[in-house]
């Protein structure tokens, strides 16, 4: 996706998070696709879920969580109702420790004190690449 049709993203980690994907050329779009889990008796949707990037070329969709593991009850209730009900999607959850770890890999360490909590400053663009080894 390019930088000039960015979409509004609700935290900074799906911003940073889509920073590494463009620099690494991979193709992606921010929650394209919304799933619905439970319906009511007239057949309307009551919970659904919307992942937060799919990646066409690998057919996976991400959905990232900040939220502390105490709190992620819902999140985790949605995915397991979505591997129930969709087996055929492929969908990987970035937890926030992994997150944090991949932001620090990445040289990103700013980004990675908003994930922590602290949020310290705005993400800021990828620059150039790190040496990792």
């Amino acid at each position: 996706m390019s930088n000039n049709h960015r979409p509004h993203f609700s935290h900074p980690a799906e911003e940073t998070f889509a920073q590494i994907l463009d620099f690494y050329a991979i193709e992606w779009q921010y929650e394209p696709r919304t799933f619905p889990l439970e319906w009511d008796e007239k057949g309307n949707v009551t919970m659904a879920f919307t992942p937060d990037f799919y990646l066409p070329q690998q057919d996976l969709f991400i959905e990232l969580t900040t939220l502390r593991p105490s709190l992620a009850t819902i999140k985790n209730r949605k995915l397991r109702l979505m591997s129930e009900l969709y087996p055929d999607i492929h969908i990987k959850l970035l937890k926030r420790r992994e997150l944090r770890d991949l932001m620090i890999k990445f040289g990103l360490t700013t980004q990675a004190e908003t994930i922590r909590g602290t949020h310290a400053q705005p993400a800021v663009p990828v620059s150039q690449p790190q040496n990792y080894e």
